[in-house]
């Protein structure tokens, strides 16, 4: 090993060009952040939305209608999920177990059975809530409905 040999370890150096470290570099001077202005100051931070005094977008934009905050979001399943998952894994029971172990729902989610498709197989399905025409759909095959 000589001194003209030596190299720097694999990873231990950056191809990136340092600024503010003289003219010389490049990148001295302004230090790449063009002249005077907020954004060229130590400590700038802009707020959340801030558009240099123009008026924010989000003030821009009407706003309507009213969203209450006690409501109770439900994830939709439908009939034809339902009668997917009961051929593929041969299900009998669709409960929040199954739903989640077959990735459709999560188990914070609460459920609402809705009655888009068609349901053949004779299922036992517990939800949180349900359609009248899931209901009577799950009831017409030979099913039964169970609300938790």
């Amino acid at each position: 090993m000589k001194l003209h040999t030596l190299t720097p370890a694999e990873g231990s150096t950056k191809n990136r060009k340092r600024i503010g470290r003289g003219t010389g570099s490049g990148r001295g001077g302004t230090s790449t952040r063009g002249h005077k202005g907020a954004k060229s100051r130590s400590g700038y931070k802009s707020k959340l939305g801030f558009e240099g005094g123009q008026m924010p977008l989000q003030r821009r934009v009407p706003k309507f209608g009213f969203k209450s905050l006690n409501r109770v979001e439900f994830k939709p399943v439908n009939l034809d999920t339902l009668q997917g998952i009961a051929e593929q894994y041969n299900l009998e029971v669709v409960n929040m177990e199954a739903l989640v172990s077959h990735g459709i729902a999560s188990k914070n989610d609460k459920i609402k059975i809705l009655g888009g498709g068609e349901l053949k197989a004779k299922l036992d399905v517990t939800a949180h809530k349900f359609s009248a025409t899931a209901a009577a759909a799950i009831e017409k095959a030979g099913g039964t409905v169970n609300t938790i």
